[in-house]
């Protein structure tokens, strides 16, 4: 009986040897060697959050406060329940005229709403992220949102285009997880784009290799200057790769992949990206 257990504990262990673990879904933003995590739909949101801010010309001190703001208030998740009437990414209430619930559910209004009462507070772009944060929300526990200003700001930070390759996503391939392929994620992509970014129709258009996966997207119409400009449109792409089925995303001399989950250095001269062009290869 003993030779027998011992045989089978050896099989066990040999299958789990062998046996390859999954990849955690999940997406980082690199600030200072330290990798700092989110899901993959609290990453489309914040592509939504810094993408407003930079439509609006507003500082990256903005972007982080609106990022440390809705991960203390909804976990960064536009969820339709909270306290008492609270809603939304951000829990605004309609009893407090923020809007209608409908109005306060879509992302899209609930963030301007945030930013129309942000940039009414003097001086905030110094001012904690505690204290700003509160002259907005008037929440009932201030001092909670500091907890998340470093994440925050590595988010920040690597949406407005600082530190090439600083945003990165482990998701599953895009056969699995029921995004859009062909047409329909293109179509996905530009509004998207246009959504999060404020990129007009004309600044997305077909590979000239040929290639109808791939949707090369002119970087100069955002309105940060030079290399940020790029890197701010190609971590958006990861950022939200979840939603629009990227399979890949070059810019520069770099590319980030889904199967690898990382950026890594291209071989071929001809995938370097110009100046100012950042190329999106779909399901």
């Amino acid at each position: 009986m003993l030779v027998v257990a011992v045989g089978a504990t050896a099989g066990v262990v040999w299958f789990l040897d062998r046996t390859e673990a999954p990849r955690p879904e999940r997406c980082a933003a690199e600030l200072d060697g330290t990798s700092w995590y989110l899901s993959p739909t609290q990453a489309e949101n914040a592509a939504l959050l810094v993408g407003t801010s930079v439509q609006r010309g507003l500082p990256g001190r903005a972007a982080t406060i609106a990022l440390a703001t809705a991960l203390q208030e909804s976990r960064l998740v536009n969820i339709d329940y909270g306290d008492r009437d609270s809603l939304g990414l951000f829990q605004q209430r309609p009893s407090q005229g923020w809007g209608t619930p409908e109005e306060i559910m879509d992302p899209v209004y609930s963030t301007g709403a945030f930013y129309d009462g942000l940039v009414e507070v003097r001086g905030y772009e110094d001012l904690e992220v505690t204290v700003a944060a509160q002259a907005v929300q008037r929440s009932a526990f201030p001092e909670a949102y500091a907890q998340h200003e470093v994440r925050a700001r590595a988010w920040a930070s690597a949406l407005t285009g600082h530190s090439p390759g600083a945003i990165t996503c482990t998701l599953p391939p895009t056969a699995d997880d029921g995004t859009p392929t062909g047409g329909d994620a293109r179509d996905v992509l530009a509004e998207r784009a246009a959504r999060d970014l404020g990129l007009p129709a004309d600044a997305l258009r077909p590979a000239s290799d040929g290639d109808e996966n791939a949707v090369v997207v002119d970087a100069t119409d955002v309105p940060l200057d030079g290399d940020l400009a790029t890197w701010a449109v190609a971590h958006w792409a990861v950022a939200t790769a979840s939603v629009t089925g990227a399979e890949e995303v070059r810019a520069g001399a770099r590319a980030w992949s889904r199967e690898d989950g990382a950026w890594s250095v291209v071989d071929d001269d001809a995938d370097r990206q110009p100046d100012g062009q950042v190329t999106i290869v779909l399901s």
